[in-house]
C-alpha cells in the first residue's frame, strides 16, 4: 500500500508541474480516435523473448488487440491521454528450457489508461510549423484479466481453482483478477492537415501482480489439494506428469514447496500498435478584446 501512496503522489506532482509549464493556451486541442495492434506477455511463461511470433498457433504469443483512445494537448510540448483497449495474452513452456513444466495459458486483457505525454519537439497543426515529434510516457493502468488453460480438450478457469493452494493452510491469499499496472513507453506522432493526426507506439505495463499466467509462487502438497479441491485441481496444479520420458515414463510430480514461478517479478504485458485521431473543439483560446466604435460627431 505504500508503494501505491508514493505512486499516486508522484503522478499528482507530475501533473501538477505538466500544468504549471504550459504557456501557450491558444494551442489547446482535444483528440478521440482509435488504435490497432498487438498485445504480448512478459513473465514465469516467458521471461526475455519480446514480439515471440510462431507460424503454430500454440506457440504463438502475438495476439491482436485494439480501443479507444481520446488525447488532450495541454501544449505543443505536453498532453494527456486516455486508452480503453481489448486485447489478450498467452504463453507456453512448449519449446522453451521449462517445457516439462508443462504450464499453458490465455488470459483476455481489458484496461484502461491514463497517460502522460512529453513531445520530445514542439508539436502543431499549423502551416509553417512542426507537424511530427518523437514523444515518450507513462502513467497508471487499471486492467482486468482471467487466465485460463485446456486440460483434455476443455477450456478452465484457473483462478478459482487454487492451484497453488489459495485458501487452504498455509498457501497464499487469492489473488484479484482486477489491478493496476504501471505504463510507460515510446512512440511518434504526426499532425496531417487541421484535422487529423497518426502515430506509433510500444508501452510496457508493469503489472501489480505475478498470477497474469496463474504461476507465481510455488508448488503446493499436490495429495492435499487433490484431498480438498478434487483430481482436476491437482492434475492442473502439476502437469509434468503429462510429459512421458524417454523411459516411456511419466514424469514425477514436485515436491511441495519446490519453485512453480519466480516469487521475485511481477508481471507484465505489453501494447504495440498504430493510432488515427480526429481532433475537435478549442480551435483558438486566444483572447481578443473589441474596442467599441466611438461614434462620429
Amino acid at each position: 500500500m505504500k508503494f501505491y501512496s508514493r505512486f499516486t503522489y508522484i503522478l499528482i506532482l507530475f501533473g501538477l508541474l505538466t500544468v504549471a509549464s504550459v504557456r501557450n493556451l491558444s494551442a489547446q486541442k482535444s483528440e478521440f480516435g482509435g488504435c490497432v495492434g498487438t498485445m504480448f506477455y512478459l513473465g514465469d511463461l516467458n521471461q526475455t523473448k519480446l514480439f515471440k511470433f510462431n507460424k503454430n498457433p500454440e506457440l504463438n504469443q502475438l495476439h491482436l488487440a485494439g480501443g479507444f483512445m481520446y488525447r488532450y494537448n495541454i501544449s505543443p510540448r505536453f498532453a494527456i491521454k486516455a486508452d480503453f483497449l481489448f486485447g489478450k495474452v498467452s504463453s507456453t513452456d512448449k519449446g522453451t528450457d521449462m517445457a516439462n513444466r508443462n504450464f499453458s495459458f490465455t488470459s483476455p486483457i481489458t484496461e484502461f489508461s491514463a497517460e502522460i505525454e512529453l513531445n520530445f519537439f514542439e508539436l502543431y497543426n499549423t502551416t509553417g510549423k512542426n507537424r511530427f515529434s518523437p514523444y515518450i510516457f507513462a502513467g497508471l493502468t487499471l486492467f482486468s484479466f482471467n487466465p485460463q488453460t485446456v486440460y483434455n480438450d476443455q477450456i478452465y478457469d484457473l483462478h478459482s481453482m487454487g492451484t497453488e493452494g489459495q485458501g487452504l493452510e498455509g498457501g497464499p491469499k487469492p489473488y484479484s483478477l482486477t489491478t493496476v499496472a504501471i505504463p510507460f513507453g515510446i512512440g511518434i506522432k504526426a499532425t496531417i492537415g487541421r484535422y487529423f493526426a497518426i502515430g506509433a507506439e510500444w508501452g510496457l505495463r508493469w503489472a501489480f501482480t505475478d498470477y497474469l499466467d496463474d504461476v507465481g509462487g510455488r508448488y503446493y502438497d499436490n495429495d492435499a489439494l487433490r484431498a480438498e479441491y478434487g483430481d482436476l485441481v491437482a492434475d492442473l496444479a502439476d502437469r509434468s506428469p503429462e510429459i512421458i520420458n524417454e523411459q516411456g515414463e511419466p514424469l514425477s510430480r514436485h515436491v511441495a514447496g519446490h519453485a512453480r514461478g519466480n516469487e521475485t517479478t511481477h508481471d507484465a504485458y505489453s501494447f504495440a500498435g498504430i493510432t488515427m485521431t480526429v481532433k475537435f473543439g478549442n480551435e483558438d483560446r486566444a483572447c481578443r478584446l473589441k474596442l467599441p466604435k466611438r461614434k462620429k460627431q
